[in-house]
């Protein structure tokens, strides 16, 4: 019958032959130069909003990642994708403009709720990326500059073309 040490000494060189295998299986990047239907193309984003929303935003919420060096260790990597994909599911800037009329509207309450309330950009990102943290001034300038398209769009379209279409069960 094996020791207890010699099982463990077995496990962790299994898992180290595991780690150093994964570091050559990395996802591919997201660095789409397409902002063909990029929010700019059909709003105005003043320059100083802009600059916030690629400091603190397009990270996770645009078709172009600036990844941090520690994107090269897996399952680093793993974890950043997918959270990337799911901010990107949410909200993507680089494809606004091909939203629903709908959806683009409530993105822009939903952007305006989350920024004054200090829940975007999240806390995980923040604490590695202290740059993207707002201060007060800029979540308002974000905030009202969101709202403010909202209310255009609101004025510009029927009640009924703002609606949020039903998604189906999965």
């Amino acid at each position: 019958m094996k020791s207890k040490g010699k099982i463990f000494k077995n496990i962790g060189i299994g898992l180290l032959v595991i780690l150093v295998v994964i570091q050559f299986f990395h996802p591919e990047r997201n660095q789409s130069g397409d902002i063909s239907q990029d929010i700019s193309k059909k709003y105005p984003v003043p320059d100083s909003v802009q600059a916030i929303l690629k400091a603190s935003c397009y990270d996770c919420h645009s078709n172009h990642t600036e990844y941090p060096w520690y994107n090269n260790i897996q399952p680093v990597a793993w974890w950043l994708e997918h959270h990337i994909n799911e901010g990107k599911r949410d909200l993507n800037f680089n494809t606004f403009s091909s939203y629903r009329i709908g959806r683009q509207y409530h993105k822009l309450e939903k952007i305006a709720k989350l920024v004054n309330e200090g829940e975007m950009p999240i806390s995980s990102y923040t604490l590695i990326h202290r740059y993207a943290k707002l201060d007060d001034a800029q979540k308002k300038l974000v905030a009202d500059w969101a709202n403010s398209l909202h209310d255009s769009i609101k004025a510009s379209y029927p009640a009924d073309s703002l609606k949020m279409a039903k998604r189906k069960p999965q």
